[in-house]
């Protein structure tokens, strides 16, 4: 392994199914820890992260729930569309995908521009033009009697599943404790792993949670394409105490590289969040830094993946390669269902 991350993971690393399956409650998954300011790198349960924060931090959580966004169409190609995020004038990024073995699914990469794919219950997608190099398009979806996309795949779809997942799972499978507002065609996963219990045991501790909206699309940038806007919000309760927070000297948290992004979105220069929401299509990188994260609590990302520049913006190339090298040697799980990384 390398300081860029860029690395061979084994396939029994995936998570193939939620911990539940194996008996655990949600939060029965691993918690690796890394410290940029000791060097120290150390290995945790999930329950035990409210011993490793101070009272006064800040975890900035994610309220997005999952919508089932995989909706298959009905002529003969067999396709089915993964609707990924909703665009400004009411077009959306979507991805074409196959049968594979299994019921999962693989990317379709022989779409056309001007094609029109029948969806179920009488909906349209319309491919405009690619978005990428043939994986994901630009597209406008139609759906009887102008009903809300959202609603549309609520009752026609199902949750987007990959092909290390082994079976499906229903939709609360794939929903966090904090989830209020249906929007992500994605988990923001490195929020599953809490409990009603688990928080209470935070708030107990003096440690302050708050809410933020970010929805979520297909993992694009897992793939290491460009990334495409997101919609956010950030309100006004969560930008005062985020700022009278740091102006104590507390740390701020996030709770995934969703509220990452929105929050260095909202900031100023001088790293003063305000309120906003909208569209986002920020890239956190080494280069640019980030100005009001101290922590980020996330998952574990794929060889080369987009969002590993974000990370050692927060950790540092060193501190990263040994979290990284660490997770592999000790067996932790990668994926929406696997193990989770605290940077500091």
């Amino acid at each position: 392994m390398t300081a860029t991350l860029d690395f061979e993971l084994p396939i029994a690393l995936s998570a193939h199914e939620p911990p539940e399956a194996r008996g655990l409650g949600r939060d029965g998954v691993r918690l690796l820890v890394g410290d940029r300011a000791s060097g120290e790198v150390s290995h945790h349960w999930f329950p035990e992260l409210p011993s490793l924060l101070r009272p006064g931090d800040v975890l900035v959580v994610n309220t997005s729930a999952t919508v089932p966004a995989a909706i298959d169409t009905t002529d003969r190609s067999g396709l089915v569309v993964h609707v990924s995020t909703e665009l400004p004038g009411g077009r959306w990024v979507v991805e074409l995908r196959s049968p594979a073995e299994g019921g999962s699914t693989r990317p379709y990469r022989d779409g056309v521009a001007g094609r029109t794919y029948p969806l179920r219950a009488g909906a349209t997608v319309h491919l405009i033009e690619p978005y990428t190099d043939g994986r994901l398009w630009l597209a406008i979806i139609e759906t009887p009697r102008s009903v809300p996309l959202v609603e549309h795949l609520m009752r026609h779809g199902r949750p987007i599943r990959y092909g290390y997942v082994s079976t499906d799972w229903p939709l609360a499978t794939y929903q966090t404790v904090f989830a209020t507002e249906p929007g992500s065609a994605e988990m923001p996963s490195a929020g599953r792993p809490f409990t009603t219990a688990l928080v209470a045991q935070l708030v107990s501790r003096g440690v302050t949670m708050v809410p933020l909206t970010l929805h979520t699309g297909v993992a694009s940038a897992e793939a290491h394409e460009r990334p495409y806007p997101e919609r956010f919000t950030v309100p006004a309760p969560t930008a005062r105490l985020v700022n009278a927070a740091r102006a104590g000297g507390s740390r701020i948290i996030a709770v995934g590289t969703t509220v990452v992004r929105a929050l260095e979105t909202a900031a100023t220069g001088h790293g003063r969040v305000a309120p906003a929401a909208g569209w986002t299509d920020l890239v956190v990188s080494p280069e640019r830094g980030v100005r009001v994260v101290d922590g980020l609590l996330t998952g574990l990302h794929e060889p080369r993946a987009s969002h590993l520049a974000m990370l050692e913006a927060i950790a540092g190339p060193e501190l990263l390669a040994r979290c990284y090298q660490e997770a592999i040697e000790r067996r932790y799980l990668w994926h929406e269902f696997g193990d989770l990384n605290l940077l500091l």
